[in-house]
């Protein structure tokens, strides 16, 4: 098949009487190519001047029939209106169903085999082939690219058994410099991913911009044209690093050709160099694999003088960001679907509280060796708590997470003669004379405690001078009780301070004020 310049071009020398040779020579074609344009010309019966005004594809379908069309009494779709039904914003119709709704209404057209291959003619005639590449400047020390390589050697065997088991290598590189970390796991669960993006921020000794994962579930949860969701503890890592994890489109495995290239490239320098022995270890097996890495990093690229290893001191590693202080530490991770109504989220036997607010909403538990830390939905931050690792309590709770009731009946039921004594020396002699017979006035001591934290709730939103004489009234009369400093206060007509005047509260006591103690 000829072009259209080739067609047009070999038709007006031969009309305008060039010889033979000439026009063969001009367009590189045999005499058997030029008789047959020739033939086809004068039997089609249509002048030069209106071929030159047809399209091109026209042109070179008059001349050049297509050969798969077999049936010539069935006219084409209109495969323009297909395309914008299917192109039209909210549309959900796909090819299938433009092919179904064509046989409906043409019963004897094309089946679906042949309307496919005409339907992806046109848009390559018309939209241009959608097997395109882009092309890339890649920025050095932008992105560390990660993935599993696809083959699973069976390189490890298990000494008890006998058994040859499957391992999986993990691989990283860098965009500019393609320098490789590679590290043989049992598995490719999340422990595994992350330990191996630690270990290859290590080997590199440095942090690149972006982190670009597959989109694998051990890495992102959700990734859509619309929506990002990382899994919560490659989110950590990402904080960890102070990086950005930026997967590839979802199913786009040409989001990310530099690991993929370099998976096939270890798939045959690597995995088969270590096929060449059995190991029992996975120390030994990667061991090996540092020494065949360290080789291919430093072998010198297809007809280049430098190496990855050359490529990455010179152009990645002055252009990352140096490492953190510290190693990053893996936590164990507890997901929750729902707070419990107590606020207290358990782990390894253990209860640790959050702000009630959060009771019915989702949390995540995050525990290393030392530290319990627990975050929202969203993976932010809420409280932490010291690991605990002693039987008892069994409840760590920290009294900012609960509710004003429930930390007025703790504060009551936590307290004992000698703290209401301390307490009632602040305010003077007559205070602490009216609660020492108040706590000896009843057969057992706790059951003064209620009044005494009353009364001293009480005088924190009066003068001190006022809460002297009317203590001093109160013995004076010999009933040290509740209810007689209530009804004396009232008698003396005694003014509360504004609320929350500074000096008015004592330093040492910063208990539930006056109102939560009506009902006691």
């Amino acid at each position: 098949m000829q072009d259209y310049n080739t067609i047009i071009g070999s038709i007006q020398m031969c009309l305008n009487g060039c010889q033979t040779r000439s026009v063969m020579d001009r367009y590189k074609i045999g005499s058997g190519t030029l008789n047959l344009i020739m033939s086809r010309y004068h039997a089609n019966g249509i002048p030069i001047e209106e071929l030159r005004m047809m399209a091109p594809k026209e042109v070179e379908y008059l001349f050049y029939p297509q050969k798969n069309l077999q049936r010539k009494d069935v006219p084409l779709p209109d495969f323009q209106y297909y395309y914008d039904r299917i192109h039209a914003p909210g549309s959900r119709m796909n090819i299938s169903f433009c092919w179904l709704d064509y046989k409906e209404k043409n019963p004897d057209g094309y089946e679906k085999s042949q309307f496919y291959e005409y339907f992806n003619r046109f848009i390559a005639e018309n939209y241009g082939s959608q097997k395109v590449s882009m092309a890339v400047n890649r920025i050095p020390g932008e992105k560390m690219y990660i993935d599993w390589v696809g083959d699973q050697p069976e390189l490890l065997t298990d000494t008890e058994t006998g058994e040859i088991k499957k391992v999986h290598i993990f691989a990283t590189t860098l965009g500019v410099s393609s320098l490789i970390y590679a590290e043989a796991f049992p598995n490719e669960k999340l422990p595994c991913f992350i330990e191996g993006c630690a270990h290859a921020v290590s080997f590199y000794g440095a942090v690149a911009k972006y982190f670009v994962p597959d989109n694998l579930k051990t890495a992102v949860t959700k990734h859509t044209k619309d929506e990002l969701i990382l899994q919560s503890t490659f989110a950590d890592l990402e904080d960890f690093y102070e990086t950005i994890v930026l997967p590839p489109p979802a199913r786009k495995p040409k989001g990310k050709p530099t690991v993929e290239n370099h998976v096939r490239y270890l798939e045959t320098h690597l995995v088969e160099k270590l096929k060449e022995k059995i190991y029992v270890s996975f120390e030994d097996l990667n061991e090996d694999i540092k020494k065949i890495v360290a080789v291919l990093n430093k072998r010198p690229f297809q007809g280049k003088d430098f190496s990855r290893l050359d490529a990455f001191g010179k152009y990645d590693k002055p252009c990352m960001k140096p490492l953190p202080g510290g190693c990053y530490t893996a936590c164990d991770y507890k997901a929750v679907l729902k707070v419990p109504n107590n606020y207290h989220i358990e782990y390894d036997g253990h209860y640790y509280s959050v702000l009630y607010s959060y009771c019915g909403k989702p949390a995540i538990l995050k525990a290393t060796a030392s530290e319990i830390r627990i975050c929202d939905q969203y993976n932010r931050l809420i409280c932490t708590h010291k690991r605990s690792y002693r039987e008892f309590p069994l409840y760590i709770t920290v009294d900012e997470h609960m509710p004003p009731e429930h930390l007025y009946y703790k504060e009551v039921n936590s307290k004992d003669g000698n703290y209401y004594r301390r307490w009632a020396s602040t305010i003077g002699p007559a205070m602490s004379e009216l609660i020492d017979r108040l706590l000896k006035s009843s057969k057992h001591e706790e059951q003064s405690y209620n009044a005494c934290a009353g009364i001293l709730h009480k005088v924190k939103t009066i003068p001190k001078g006022a809460a002297e004489e009317v203590a001093r009234k109160c013995i004076e009369i010999n009933s040290c009780k509740y209810f007689t400093f209530k009804q004396m206060l009232k008698k003396m007509d005694v003014k509360e301070l504004p609320e929350h005047s500074p000096g008015t509260l004592p330093n040492h006591e910063n208990i539930r004020g006056k109102d939560y103690y009506k009902q006691g």
